[in-house]
């Protein structure tokens, strides 16, 4: 399997080279940026799994603004960004996740901290694992994020794939609504748990065509289970 590769964009180069070596010695592949321009001339080039962004860059350019502009852009919307910023507030938090960040590490951190939330995103948005996975007749293909029942694909959004994703990567486990909003929508995302209710109905309409919405199964009491039985 690819080691993901990281593009750390941090203009303190103590900080950049920290946070460069934390992510070799966790095995990952890391590449620096320093301000806005190289930034995007390495999402170009690079093609990473993940961006750390920091939200003051030089010249006056800002982590949000590169945000906006990648999300903006097909060919690298799906890339995850985590915020990687001083700024700590609730207001802040809440723009940069509108602006399209997957999950935001307030300075300081633990380098602990940071590998896990890198991961836990990584696993969220299918890019730490290449390899299919499988349930009856449905796949996922984590590498081109293409579902399939046999040779046909399902059209889905992306918070469809992740819940289904998520789902698939947990066969005949109970999540209730807390962790599966956790573990598909991220930790520092305030939305209400009934929301996984709304989400779980439109996925369910989405594969009932395909004979495959019973896998999605109420517990009643306490959440949801996907299951082949």
């Amino acid at each position: 399997m690819p080691v993901p590769k990281i593009l750390v964009v941090e203009d303190e180069p103590a900080i950049s080279e920290l946070i460069i070596t934390t992510l070799e010695f966790a095995d990952f592949e890391a590449v620096a940026a320093f301000d806005v321009p190289s930034a995007h001339a390495a999402v170009i080039d690079e093609n990473p799994d993940l961006i750390l962004l920091d939200w003051m860059l030089p010249n006056g350019q800002s982590g949000i603004d590169l945000a906006r502009r990648l999300k903006k852009d097909d060919s690298t919307a799906n890339i995850p960004i985590i915020m990687l910023t001083a700024k700590g507030e609730e207001d802040n938090k809440v723009y940069g996740l509108d602006a399209g960040a997957d999950d935001y590490i307030t300075k300081p951190f633990s380098t602990r901290e940071l590998v896990s939330r890198i991961k836990a995103v990584l696993r969220r948005t299918g890019s730490i694992n290449e390899k299919p996975v499988g349930a009856g007749k449905l796949t996922i293909e984590p590498a081109s994020q293409r579902v399939m029942v046999g040779n046909q694909e399902i059209t889905m959004s992306s918070t469809e794939y992740r819940l289904l994703y998520f789902f698939m990567t947990h066969i005949d486990r109970v999540y209730t609504r807390a962790q599966i909003l956790d573990q598909v929508w991220g930790g520092n995302v305030y939305i209400d748990e009934r929301t996984v209710d709304v989400h779980i109905r439109r996925l369910r309409k989405v594969l009932e065509p395909f004979g495959v919405s019973g896998f999605i199964q109420t517990v009643r009491g306490t959440g949801y289970r996907f299951s082949e039985k």
